[in-house]
């Protein structure tokens, strides 16, 4: 009888080999569920969308075009909104990050003092905010409206990414390496440049993840903040064509075959938006992929 052996190379007996094939297909579904959505938007933003909504595209498009794409590429906007989410996500991202290390860092160290007493005003403002109004007269009376700080600086520090970082920082970063370094006369912002960050590569490569896409998909800040259209970022220039394009359906709607015809274009204009919308966050996410697990572990809350 042929023996079955684990990715560990060990050999497996009866039960065994029953849950190694029920934890795959287990895993499999998982992957499905999880993928299946992108790829469902991938070919209906290249099929008819009425067909979409006959339920004919469930594996393969239908009646393929590319003319949704063609009509979001065809606005000058989309090219400097790529431009400007690409500026607003990597600076936005450095800055987020700089600031979220840094803090839970301090707020890691026992010496700190009055840590817990800082890290309760922190976890108040997670759920006790001043909410819109008082957001906008703060960016507005500070000078910021129509820039770029406006849509950098009020997220800047996420509470939830501090904690998670405090902990990675905690758990994860033996004391001992603290007191070898201030035995070797090296100062708290020495320990921390040429000690700390090194090993902290997962934790950082999630805090990246985590604030670029908070930035990239943020497109309501910018509503509220920016009035100079050359200024708005891809996702509010892609809301934009969508708008216009549903504008234009109903300004037809009288036109005999007009309504229906603008409505397709809409629909097709709408499953290009997200694939066009998505994409750079798919092909980042790769190259920090191997660190996120391993700092989402270690930084996770423990009870």
């Amino acid at each position: 009888m042929k023996k079955i052996r684990n990715s560990g190379g060990s050999v497996l007996g009866g039960s065994d080999k029953v849950f190694e094939i029920g934890n795959k297909l287990f895993l499999l579904g998982l992957v499905i569920i999880v993928a299946y959505p992108l790829y469902y938007v991938l070919i209906a933003s290249v099929s008819n969308p009425y067909d979409v909504y006959a339920g004919k595209t469930f594996l393969l498009p239908s009646k393929f075009t590319l003319e949704g794409y063609r009509r979001v590429f065809e606005e000058k906007s989309i090219a400097m909104g790529y431009i400007n989410s690409i500026y607003y996500t990597v600076l936005g991202t450095f800055i987020s990050v700089a600031l979220v290390i840094t803090s839970s860092y301090a707020l890691s160290r026992k010496s700190l003092p009055g840590r817990k007493i800082i890290m309760i005003f922190y976890v108040i403002t997670m759920y006790f905010g001043g909410g819109l109004i008082p957001t906008y007269l703060v960016v507005s009376k500070t000078g910021l409206m129509n820039s770029l700080w406006a849509l950098i600086l009020p997220g800047g520090v996420a509470v939830f990414n501090v904690i998670v970082a405090r902990t990675f920082f905690e758990t994860s970063i033996p004391e001992e390496l603290y007191e070898a370094a201030q035995i070797d006369g090296s100062s708290n912002l020495g320990t921390f440049i040429k000690i700390v960050l090194p090993l902290s590569k997962s934790i950082i490569a999630v805090m990246v993840i985590y604030s670029m896409v908070a930035y990239w998909n943020d497109w309501f800040t910018s509503l509220i903040y920016m009035t100079d259209k050359a200024k708005y970022p891809l996702q509010l220039a892609l809301r934009q064509i969508l708008i216009k394009s549903q504008a234009t359906a109903t300004m037809i709607g009288n036109m005999d075959g007009g309504y229906a015809e603008a409505n397709r274009i809409t629909e097709m204009i709408k499953f290009a938006s997200i694939v066009v919308g998505s994409v750079p966050m798919l092909i980042a996410y790769p190259f920090v992929q191997k660190h996120f697990e391993k700092g989402f572990m270690a930084g996770a809350v423990k009870g």
